[in-house]
């Protein structure tokens, strides 16, 4: 990921931040016959207990998934990249002052993205899986008035559908984000595309702050 330094997420809870705030990855893995292969699901950050571990991704895929047998043909795993979109949007240059003073303006697009590089194994163990499922369905019904819970399901109907899924678990070792947010203009443009994100495309102030470099 090209990373100009006035962009570039330095702090891992920075980077840490995005990842509980847009959990939904794409986990891009190399096959056993070359191609690349691209899922898309939630996955969930635990960070490292002390100073001797590393932080993790858990979550899960369908025992179906053609990377199921890649990773059980492969002893200690295998490299995966998970992409983590925080907010973006579109800028038009009709938001900006310069654009009326003397035009010399271009459209751009700001947003947060993390990467996160690391060895991803299969966790194939029904205890596992499901403490795992338990976690994320806690993670996404804990806001809601009457969340939804594994136990309200029948025991050998969640073990059915956890035989259908294996474990993944992906040990971070490297981590790299970047916000992208007009940083570089003037307060005056960074003003401008937060009221416009606001009006024209109904955002939320924090994603807008976010997205205009006044977060």
């Amino acid at each position: 990921m090209h990373q100009p330094s006035r962009f570039r997420m330095e702090q891992r809870d920075d980077c840490h931040r995005v990842i509980a705030e847009a959990p939904f990855a794409t986990l891009v893995t190399n096959l056993a016959d070359g191609q690349l292969s691209a899922d898309h699901l939630p996955l969930l950050l635990q960070p490292a207990e002390d100073d001797r571990s590393r932080d993790r991704l858990i979550g899960h895929v369908a025992r179906a998934n053609p990377l199921v047998p890649c990773l059980e043909a492969a002893d200690d795993g295998g490299d995966a990249l998970a992409i983590f979109h925080g907010p973006h949007a579109y800028v038009t240059p009709s938001w900006y002052p310069a654009k009326r003073e003397h035009g010399r303006v271009v459209p751009t697009w700001n947003y947060q993205v993390v990467h996160v590089h690391g060895r991803l194994r299969l966790i194939d163990d029904p205890d596992w899986v499901l403490d795992m499922v338990t976690a994320l369905t806690e993670r996404f019904e804990g806001g809601r008035s009457s969340p939804w819970r594994v136990e309200d399901a029948p025991e050998d109907y969640i073990a059915g559908m956890c035989r259908a899924i294996v474990g993944i678990e992906l040990t971070i070792e490297w981590i790299t984000g970047k916000h992208k947010a007009s940083q570089h203009k003037s307060p005056e443009e960074r003003n401008a595309i937060h009221e416009g994100l606001c009006r024209e495309y109904g955002r939320t102030e924090w994603e807008a702050a976010c997205l205009s470099g006044r977060q």
